[in-house]
C-alpha cells in the first residue's frame, strides 16, 4: 500500500513537471528583452537561491554536507548537472530564435533516445517492434533533416542531454532527496553561470538591471525553473524511468501546440510528415510496451 501511494505521488509530481516545462516557450518569450544567454544565467542563479532558501526552511543543510561526501552519489549529480545546463541553454536559445517546433520534437524523440541507453547501458536487447520504432524515427530525422536542410541539431542535442539528465538521476534516486539533489547541481554549475554573465556583459548590456518589472520577469523564470525540475527529481525517485518515458509526451505536445497555434512557426508538408513519422515511431514503441505484462520501456535502477 505505501508503494503504491509513493508511485501515486511521483506520478503527480511527474506530471506536474512536465505540465510547467510545456508553458516554458510563453515564459521565455516574455523575457525576450534579454540576451538568452543572460535568461540562462538567472535561470540558474535564482532557481540555486529559491532551492537554497527551501533548504533553509526544511533544516536541510546538514543533510547536503553529508551528501557530498558520497563520492558515487556525487559523480552522478556532476553529470546530471552538466547536461541539465547544456539542455538549459539550448533550450532558451532555441525558444528566443524561434524554434520552438524543433525543441518539442527534441522531447519527443526522447524516448526512443531511453531506448538506446537500454541497449547501451543496461545491456538489454530489442524487441522487433522496438527496432520498428527505431527505425521509423531514424527515417522520421533522415525526412525532418531534408526539410530544415541540416540535421534537427537543436532537437537532436535536448533528446540526448535531457535523456543523459534522467538516466542520472534515475542513478542517484532515493540517495538524494529532490529538493537538495537540485540545490547541488544548480550550486555546481552556478560558477559556470557567472562566467557565461561575464562574457554576456562585453557584448551587450545586463537586463535585469534594466527595470523592476525585467528584473521580476527574470527572477519569476529562474523560480519557476526550479520547480519543476524539483518536482522531476521527486518523481524519478518514486517511479520507474518507463513510466516517466510515457508521461513526458505532455511536455512536448504542449511546446508544439504553443509553437504552432500560438507562436505560428511554420509547418510545411515535409515538416508535418517527419513529425508523423516521430509519432507513428512512439505509437510503436508504446503499443509494444502496453502489450508486455509490465511496461518495458528501460527503466534504470537506483544502485
Amino acid at each position: 500500500m505505501k508503494q503504491r501511494s509513493e508511485s501515486s505521488i511521483g506520478l503527480l509530481y511527474g506530471l506536474l513537471a512536465y505540465f510547467i516545462w510545456g508553458t516554458f516557450p510563453l515564459i521565455i518569450n516574455a523575457t525576450e528583452f534579454a540576451n538568452p544567454f543572460e535568461v540562462v544565467v538567472w535561470r540558474v542563479v535564482f532557481g540555486f537561491l529559491f532551492a537554497a532558501l527551501l533548504v533553509s526552511i526544511v533544516g536541510g543543510w546538514r543533510e547536503i554536507s553529508q551528501l557530498i561526501r558520497s563520492i558515487k552519489a556525487m559523480r552522478w549529480v556532476a553529470v546530471a548537472s552538466l547536461f541539465i545546463f547544456i539542455n538549459w541553454s539550448v533550450y532558451v536559445v532555441a525558444v528566443a530564435t524561434e524554434n520552438v517546433i524543433e525543441t518539442s520534437l527534441g522531447y519527443f524523440i526522447n524516448p526512443l533516445v531511453t531506448v538506446l541507453f537500454a541497449v547501451i547501458f543496461l545491456k538489454e536487447k530489442l524487441r522487433t517492434m522496438q527496432w520498428v520504432a527505431l527505425s521509423i524515427g531514424l527515417v522520421a530525422v533522415l525526412v525532418l533533416s531534408f526539410d530544415y536542410g541540416r540535421l534537427p541539431f537543436i532537437a537532436l542535442i535536448l533528446a540526448l542531454s535531457f535523456a543523459i539528465y534522467s538516466l542520472a538521476k534515475n542513478k542517484v534516486g532515493k540517495k538524494i532527496p529532490a529538493l537538495q539533489s537540485f540545490t547541488i547541481e544548480s550550486g555546481m554549475v552556478l560558477p559556470f553561470a557567472l562566467i557565461q554573465l561575464w562574457i554576456v556583459a562585453q557584448f551587450s548590456p545586463i537586463m535585469i538591471l534594466s527595470g523592476p518589472i525585467e528584473t521580476s520577469l527574470l527572477v519569476a523564470f529562474g523560480i519557476l525553473t526550479a520547480i519543476p525540475l524539483i518536482l522531476f527529481g521527486a518523481a524519478a525517485s518514486r517511479i520507474p524511468l518507463s513510466t516517466i518515458g510515457f508521461i513526458q509526451y505532455l511536455t512536448p505536445t504542449l511546446q508544439f501546440s504553443v509553437g504552432f497555434f500560438i507562436l505560428g512557426e511554420p509547418m510545411p508538408t515535409v515538416r508535418w510528415i517527419g513529425f508523423g513519422l516521430v509519432w507513428i515511431s512512439l505509437a510503436v514503441l508504446t503499443v509494444d510496451a502496453l502489450s508486455r505484462k509490465k511496461p518495458d520501456l528501460p527503466v534504470v535502477d537506483n544502485g
